[in-house]
């Protein structure tokens, strides 16, 4: 998991860097390492799918596919010492929305954060990596 997250965070920071968007850079990492965590933990396959885009101008889309159709939980509880699993409270406390797109195959986990473009119209194709889990 912690090089997969780290290329995740690594593909973050470029694309970010790219699009003149280094302002959200910090939340843009926390929001990947947890999705990637997740999927990695419950994913059904060796490999994932990192994928950022651009989907409207304000927008950053950051998701994450694997194999496995169980819905991610948004466990807001707290039992005792579990340090476990509440990794989508981070994901939803800094990502304007998120949510998960079934597929045939698998899903996506997806996280969106609202953004100041530094160059207007400056909406960039997606990027894609391809992370071993």
């Amino acid at each position: 998991m912690a090089q997969s997250a780290a290329s995740a965070r690594r593909l973050v920071r470029t694309a970010l860097a790219a699009w003149d968007l280094e302002d959200q850079i910090d939340d843009a990492t926390v929001i990947i390492t947890e999705l990637v965590s997740n999927a990695v933990d419950h994913g059904r396959h060796t490999s994932i799918r990192v994928l950022l885009s651009r989907p409207a101008e304000g927008r950053v889309r950051l998701g994450v596919v694997d194999r496995s159709k169980d819905l991610p939980v948004l466990r807001t509880d707290s039992h005792g010492d579990q340090l476990r699993g509440r990794g989508l409270v981070l994901v939803d406390a800094l990502a304007e929305r998120w949510g998960t797109e079934l597929h045939r195959w698998g899903k996506q986990v997806w996280g969106e954060l609202r953004c100041e473009s530094a160059r207007p119209g400056s909406t960039h194709p997606e990027v894609a990596d391809h992370g071993s889990g």
